[in-house]
């Protein structure tokens, strides 16, 4: 089951703008190593599933990985073959908008090199492109 909001205020958003870096969520704070964002992008909750599980099974359930983003907005589309007008589309999937300098996810608990590893299978899944940092110590 993809990741979704279980309630929201609105059910269709207008599309806004997604422009300039990250805010908050820019450096590593629960893990050891996390995989940075380069780029402005919409992520699906597909593709966030998609990530844990390669990530997942690279590790072999060692350690433990964090998915730092949410899908939380809503996109819409009109089905196939539908003339011009008659309103708004359905909601057809849910995406996290990211920023450059956005943590996407984080892994802890497991040597660098396995986790270098599986942030290389997880940047694949990825639509946008990413880059490994470490935690600062000393925080």
């Amino acid at each position: 089951m993809p990741l979704m909001p279980k309630r929201y205020k609105y059910r269709k958003w207008q599309r806004g703008k997604n422009r300039g870096m990250a805010k908050g969520g820019n450096y590593v704070c629960y893990g050891e190593y996390g995989l940075q964002c380069l780029e402005l992008g919409h992520i699906t909750a597909r593709q966030i599933e998609a990530g844990r599980v390669a990530a997942t099974q690279f590790l072999r359930r060692e350690g433990k990985v964090y998915i730092r983003i949410f899908p939380h907005k809503p996109v819409t589309s009109k089905p196939l073959e539908v003339r011009m007008g008659k309103g708004k589309g359905e909601v057809s999937r849910w995406v996290a908008p990211v920023q450059p300098g956005r943590v996407l996810y984080e892994i802890g608990g497991v040597p660098e090199d396995l986790a270098k590893g599986a942030f290389q299978r997880l940047a694949h899944k990825m639509p946008v492109r990413c880059r490994m940092i470490y935690r600062r110590h000393g925080l």
